[in-house]
């Protein structure tokens, strides 16, 4: 599905839809049995530098995807989802390797620039009848896996309605508060005063990135804001921490380690990650049973 198809009913039906981050292709299989099992549309993604730091191409996450869904017979919603990137040759190449959905990450550019960039990637991937994501303001981050910054500016509500009917982008990350990675010094925080703002500006369906480590109700009243809200929760190190833990691992590894795993180790590993999802379909996006 494109990603305006899965995130249709969030507003109306008040709930989120999860993009989850797996990081190493085997733990897709994970998210997409706790999507089936929770009968909650899903989304799965990784982004540009997510790639390069785990040693994976597009191909091999976008083979991995259709093949566990062929072979677990997934029939909720689900989308293939290409998170923060930079390059137009790293985008092109996950649309050739199937992917329904792309995020184009111009954010740290001025506005013009951004939103010509931006318009660029709408006008190529939906040419192929893929779904595009764009940013507006810069998300910070805790661990630079996703990005490479870790300065925040929060969205100007009036650049959104600006950006979003120029560039005709599907959904638009924005910054209000949360960041990527572990929350250590920096606390999380959900501006809901600028959602509220953004939502009345713009008709396009608006991404909280950084949703791993935010309280539950943060998240909730992010999307069940008057008049709608967030409709799509990034969450990525909350699956890896649950997935390390569960291996006695401390440290980020790669994706050849992952594929070096006993039997054993991968059922224990995919587990942990399986009960992370469900927890956040239910407890934070309110998703479960959202599927039909």
């Amino acid at each position: 599905m494109k990603l305006n198809e899965i995130l249709e009913n969030t507003i109306p039906q008040g709930y989120a839809v999860g993009s989850f981050s797996p990081r190493y292709v085997g733990m897709i299989r994970p998210v997409l049995e706790a999507a089936q099992e929770c009968a909650s549309p899903a989304i799965v993604q990784i982004s540009q530098k997510e790639l390069n730091l785990y040693g994976i191409t597009p191909k091999q996450f976008a083979a991995e995807f259709f093949q566990q869904k062929k072979e677990l017979r997934i029939t909720v919603p689900t989308t293939l989802h290409l998170d923060h990137t930079k390059d137009f040759s790293v985008i092109e190449d996950a649309i050739a390797a199937g992917f329904e959905s792309v995020m184009i990450d111009a954010s740290e550019k001025p506005f013009d620039e951004n939103a010509e960039l931006s318009r660029k990637v709408v006008e190529y991937a939906h040419a192929r009848g893929v779904s595009v994501e764009a940013e507006l303001g810069r998300i910070g981050a805790n661990d630079r896996v996703e990005t490479d910054t870790d300065s925040e500016s929060y969205t100007d509500p009036d650049e959104a309605q600006r950006f979003t009917a120029y560039t005709g982008c599907d959904a638009l990350a924005v910054s209000v508060g949360t960041a990527h990675g572990v929350y250590t010094v920096k606390q999380p925080t959900v501006d809901h005063r600028i959602i509220q703002a953004i939502r009345k500006r713009t008709p396009v369906y608006l991404v909280l990135h950084g949703g791993s480590g935010v309280p539950a109700e943060m998240v909730i009243g992010s999307f069940t804001l008057p008049g709608g809200g967030i409709s799509k929760v990034n969450i990525a190190t909350d699956l890896e921490l649950s997935l390390l833990a569960a291996l006695g691992v401390s440290a980020r590894q790669t994706d050849a380690w992952c594929g070096s795993l006993s039997e054993e180790a991968l059922r224990t590993g995919r587990e942990a990650v399986k009960n992370t999802v469900l927890d956040k379909m239910v407890h934070y996006l309110h998703s479960n049973g959202k599927a039909w």
